[in-house]
């Protein structure tokens, strides 16, 4: 018995020292093979930000609205939107709305007044803006809402408290009401290269009366633009065919800075700027 439990055990230990050879023979060769001089070793990969932006520089129509020049653009007020929101109470869900009438145009001492018109057209043309899209030092705007003309799709809220709340009076047909009392304009200061993506980063002033007396100015507000690159619509040549683009703004400010008490509301307002435009 003990003879045979020795050859067992020699077996067995043959056995495994076998398979341990084979094994690190294996191993060996998978080295060996990673190693070869001739195996091509990837490159680090690398964590930049790739960021690329293109040569547009496009600029506002001549004086005249009707004139046909492809490098001149224009506000396509019909497809644009300038939009709000809130928290209602301060928590609860979201408050949203649009502002009916808005436009593109730097709004000085004796052009703040009311424009009596028949046709809804803009009272003023939209041509204080510049964009260059590679030296942002060149872009700047300037442009306002009629603040009686908030439009949350409720006609009693928009008719009612929206406008105690803040501080105008109710729309009258064929007027735009471009008084310091129904006007929030905004006006950059800076714009600059966001380092983080392809838009820009942009410093403005808010000026807005609100429930105040005295016009109020809120400067350095900061906010983010981001350009849709132009492209082309319609078919055969211009002017059948002709170039649009876009420009989307956001930015946040306090709405406690305009005298706004109302308790249904969040201090913080977000305001969007979807602007298109094209050179038809």
């Amino acid at each position: 018995m003990i003879i045979h439990s020795k050859i067992y055990f020699m077996k067995v230990l043959n056995n495994k020292l076998l398979l341990g050879i084979m094994l690190f023979v294996s191993v060996m060769g998978y080295v060996v093979s990673c190693t070869h001089k001739d195996v091509a070793v990837p490159d680090p990969v690398s964590n930049a930000i790739v960021i690329t932006r293109g040569t547009a520089v496009l600029k506002a129509g001549s004086a005249k609205d009707n004139v046909k020049d492809s490098t001149y653009w224009k506000l396509d007020k019909v497809h644009s939107n300038a939009m709000w929101s809130t928290n209602y109470m301060g928590a609860a869900g979201l408050l949203t709305g649009r502002f009916n009438q808005f436009g593109i145009h730097e709004i000085v001492t004796g052009k703040n007044i009311r424009y009596v018109q028949a046709t809804t057209s803009q009272p003023l043309l939209d041509t204080s803006w510049r964009f260059d899209e590679a030296h942002p030092e060149n872009t700047y705007f300037s442009g306002y809402v009629q603040m009686n003309t908030s439009n949350t799709g409720e006609p009693g809220r928009d008719t009612g408290c929206n406008i105690s709340s803040l501080g105008t009076i109710k729309v009258l047909t064929g007027v735009h009401n471009l008084t310091d009392t129904n006007l929030a304009k905004i006006k950059t200061t800076k714009v600059e290269f966001d380092p983080l993506s392809a838009d820009y980063i942009v410093t403005l002033d808010l000026t807005w009366k609100g429930m105040k007396t005295e016009v109020t100015t809120v400067k350095g507000i900061t906010g983010r633009l981001k350009y849709i690159a132009r492209g082309n619509a319609g078919t055969g040549v211009y002017p059948a065919s002709y170039g649009v683009f876009g420009l989307q703004l956001s930015f946040q400010f306090n709405c406690r800075d305009f005298g706004i008490t109302s308790t249904s509301i969040a201090d913080k307002i977000n305001i969007e700027c979807n602007m298109n435009f094209n050179n038809k």
